[in-house]
């Protein structure tokens, strides 16, 4: 066989069935199911049989064989950046319920942007064999722990933040044209002077964010600097820090369009303290869709994006990994929308 032989291929593709390892093995397909899935209910030598009988038709590839016959933890490890931002509340609790659904746990942990942390994390998701992890804190520099998860065969899915070029499956948004869709509503408003604060430009989403905000800006000639734009960690802290800096150079502009909702409240707060109405002196606009029935954030204009679907899905595209699934990566985005509310200028909310 040479090279150009179109059986060899990087990955041998998995054409043989479930029926046909139970026949060789002389069992039913159903037993072949419940042992490719992690189930209970079989003999472990029967399960030893199968997975062996398996790996030699190829019917799932050896490393995920070898994983297979080694006791599943039945735990998915979950990394979020930071627990105490609602919209990594909600996210948890969507993985959570999807996983417990098919019979696992999740091991959650969160990395508060500091990239000191996620490798020994990572490693000790690796040493407490997690069955696969949900990874919503990537940036394109943590090559280092995506190539450890390889090496110890553990699947990851991509959640909010990605590195496009891993093989991985992810789920998230369309989070330019959410940003660019923003800017559009706010100047609509005659707004002409904007200054954007983002989380960190490191994240494939805030990034994304940042290009749709400057694009819009000068597609509709809207004054807009470098300086214009800050970049900070993602909490209410960060956004009222960012604007009594403003405040003290008195540099207030007519809008403030931010990157979360969590930004937005502390800006907000930091306007207030100061009374600085808002939207009557300063619109504020927020990206998540997070405070849909609290106060002072109900009347916040906003892109909502679903957090808990997208968890849900990006667990469960996990978990077919787990189960041996194999097919070609696939990248989801789910529908966003914007959620208006007053704080952008616009006269009542609108649902």
């Amino acid at each position: 066989m040479n090279a150009s032989d179109p059986g060899l291929t990087h990955q041998r593709p998995n054409r043989v069935s479930a029926a046909q390892v139970a026949r060789v093995v002389g069992v039913s397909p159903a037993t072949v199911s419940y042992v490719m899935n992690g189930r209970s209910g079989v003999s472990e030598e029967t399960r030893l049989r199968v997975l062996e009988v398996a790996e030699q038709l190829g019917h799932t590839s050896s490393a995920r064989a070898h994983r297979l016959r080694s006791e599943q933890t039945r735990v998915i490890g979950l990394v979020l950046s930071d627990v105490a931002n609602p919209f990594y509340t909600e996210i948890a609790a969507g993985v959570i319920d999807a996983a417990r659904a098919h019979g696992y746990e999740v091991f959650l942990t969160h990395t508060q942007e500091d990239h000191d942390t996620l490798e020994p994390i990572v490693n000790a998701m690796i040493a407490r064999n997690v069955d696969g992890v949900v990874m919503t804190v990537l940036y394109p520099s943590d090559g280092n722990v995506v190539r450890a998860l390889r090496s110890a065969h553990i699947p990851i899915a991509q959640l909010y933040r990605r590195i496009e070029q891993i093989e991985a499956d992810f789920v998230g948004i369309d989070d330019y044209t959410a940003a660019f869709e923003m800017m559009n509503h706010v100047a609509d408003h005659g707004c002409t002077d904007v200054v954007t604060i983002v989380g960190p430009l490191a994240s494939s989403a805030t990034n994304a964010r940042a290009r749709g905000f400057r694009d819009a800006v000068e597609a509709r000639g809207l004054r807009s600097t470098d300086a214009q734009q800050y970049s900070t960690y993602v909490s209410e802290q960060a956004g009222y820090d960012v604007v009594e800096t403003m405040l003290a150079r008195n540099e207030l502009p007519s809008a403030i369009v931010c990157g979360s909702d969590a930004v937005a409240l502390g800006a907000m707060s930091a306007l207030r303290a100061a009374d600085v109405d808002v939207p009557g002196d300063i619109a504020v606009t927020g990206f998540d869709g997070l405070y849909s029935g609290a106060s002072p954030l109900l009347e916040l204009t906003t892109v909502f994006q679903p957090r808990r679907e997208m968890a849900s899905q990006a667990a469960e595209l996990l978990i077919r990994r787990i189960d041996g699934a194999g097919g070609s990566f696939q990248t989801v985005l789910r529908a966003h929308h914007l959620r208006i509310g007053t704080t952008c200028g616009c006269p009542t909310a609108q649902k």
